[in-house]
């Protein structure tokens, strides 16, 4: 009988579990970054080329932008179109004028876009 109990007191014991070591991690990794890094956000400029549909308005033309959208299911070619309000301060531009147009802080409630270069004159007369 002595020994059935003894393996039964062996049985309760529980084993401990063998405790975890920290490994060392290297110097490098363990280096920390200066505390103030200025990281600059650099604006995206938004760029649309386009053909000016009106400026009957003062200082205003409208741009109709077109692109090219590939359907997602049938996979044919689209052409959507938007049309954008743009400044013009001199009021130089025309009707058929293609125009380069970047965006900019709000002008008034439809106008965000200004005029950054005429890329091609449109036919006169």
């Amino acid at each position: 009988m002595g020994d059935k109990e003894k393996m039964e007191d062996k049985s309760k014991v529980t084993k401990k579990a063998p405790a975890k070591v920290a490994a060392k991690k290297p110097d490098a990794i363990t280096k920390k970054a200066p505390a103030k890094v200025a990281v600059v956000a650099k604006k995206i400029e938004r760029t649309v080329t386009g053909k000016v549909v009106s400026n009957k308005m003062d200082k205003t033309i409208t741009v109709l932008v077109e692109r090219k959208v590939k359907h997602p299911l049938y996979g044919k070619y689209i052409n959507q179109s938007n049309k954008f309000h743009a400044h013009d301060e001199k009021n130089e531009i025309n009707e058929g004028d293609v125009v380069q147009i970047t965006e900019h802080k709000p002008i008034s409630k439809s106008k965000s876009w200004i005029v950054t270069k005429v890329v091609t004159k449109g036919q006169q007369g």
